[in-house]
């Protein structure tokens, strides 16, 4: 990954641009900033909104360089973005180009017939989370199974991209460990050690409750925009939809 971020977009400060709020609200950063500067998309932009690599996810062939032109704040990285803040600059940004209206199909699920709803990207609230993280923006808490006291950390957009290209890599026939590499990541402490060889024996040896209870304690507690809606279907039933941040997201820019 390209270790020298502060160029292009991030030195534009002068170009046209708004202030995003973040639903972080700068806790988990070094600079706590509570909002960034984004600029709008341009021409030249459909230049990395067009060349979609399906080698790559698409966090890295299109959102890591498109919020490298976008983002004008020099003391905060796109890298170092959490999802929730990412998933936040996203939505702005395709509301900023093509507006609010995000139209998905679904399937009814009385009929079994596809339907067409739309959604409203500018009404989306920031989901409260019920635990705030300590100073040094870790969360704390004691796992169930093992009673173990543990710190952690909310993975950023480089961890994601490291993770997903090992994974991708991984030997065909070979068990992923897709689990474990990010608890690797996941788990700053453990009962007192940050020794990274005591959390690794811990994490091989973790029971699945324990396992389990990191993965839903930081998914309750990352702080994001609420992406699901309930939409009612033509037959009158009611459907639940997420707004994910796939190739059917950047769809209109192509």
């Amino acid at each position: 990954m390209d270790a020298n971020t502060n160029e292009i977009g991030q030195m534009n400060f002068n170009l046209p641009h708004d202030v995003v709020m973040l639903p972080s609200r700068g806790k988990f950063y070094k600079s706590k900033k509570k909002s960034v500067k984004v600029g709008y998309l341009t021409a030249a932009d459909e230049n990395i909104l067009s060349n979609l690599n399906f080698t790559k996810t698409v966090k890295e062939s299109i959102v890591l360089p498109l919020l490298k032109n976008k983002l004008y704040e020099p003391d905060l990285r796109p890298e170092e973005l959490l999802d929730g803040d990412l998933e936040a600059l996203l939505i702005f940004l395709r509301n900023t180009s093509f507006g609010a209206e995000y139209t998905v199909e679904l399937i009814d699920p009385k009929t079994e017939k596809p339907f067409t709803t739309t959604l409203l990207l500018d009404e989306l609230n920031i989901i409260q989370a019920p635990n705030e993280p300590n100073e040094d923006g870790l969360f704390e808490t004691t796992l169930p199974r093992s009673g173990a006291e543990v710190k952690l950390r909310l993975l950023t957009l480089k961890d994601q991209v490291e993770i997903d290209s090992i994974l991708e890599k991984y030997p065909a026939g070979r068990i992923v460990p897709s689990v474990t590499l990010k608890l690797q990541k996941n788990i700053v402490e453990i009962n007192g050690s940050k020794d990274q060889g005591d959390i690794a024996k811990f994490i091989d040896s973790m029971p699945i409750m324990d396992s389990k209870h990191i993965k839903n304690f930081l998914n309750e507690n990352e702080p994001r925009l609420d992406l699901k809606k309930e939409v009612i279907a033509p037959s009158g039933e009611k459907v639940n939809v997420g707004i994910a941040f796939g190739v059917e997201f950047f769809r209109p820019f192509f």
